[in-house]
């Protein structure tokens, strides 16, 4: 199974987290998340991500999923990258993570990796109210 790491601003991960929980009634084995606040030094968070990126990758690989590219926890995890071990995406949303748990047992990393896109990019839509709104 692909592990899961997201880095995010604050608590922005767990909550998504907990949102996954509480959908799938249960907490999804590994995957963890670590918060980064506008006081942590990156380069201080560095051994404490590769620990948590060890606990999470059973030899199959591990996506980190971060917030906001170019922002300190993408750079973080951009540090963590190896190309085909340890892969990232940006733009951590709940429908992105939703598909993700659900796709990673039987996803390889870059399969993983396009079904977290599409499931990101495919769960923001306007909404329609009236008789003439489509689903």
């Amino acid at each position: 199974m692909i592990g899961l790491f997201l880095i995010t601003h604050s608590s922005y991960g767990e909550s998504l987290i907990q949102c996954a929980c509480h959908v799938l009634n249960s907490r999804p084995v590994q995957m963890a998340q670590l918060g980064v606040s506008g006081q942590d030094d990156p380069l201080d968070l560095l051994p404490l991500a590769r620990r948590w990126l060890s606990v999470v990758d059973s030899g199959e690989g591990v996506l980190l999923m971060t917030d906001i590219f170019g922002a300190t926890p993408s750079n973080l995890a951009l540090k963590l990258c190896e190309p085909g071990k340890v892969e990232a995406v940006t733009g951590v949303n709940l429908p992105m993570l939703m598909r993700t748990l659900t796709y990673r047992e039987r996803e390889t990393l870059p399969g993983l990796i396009n079904r977290a896109v599409s499931g990101g990019r495919d769960g923001v839509m306007a909404v329609k109210v009236g008789r003439d709104a489509k689903t």
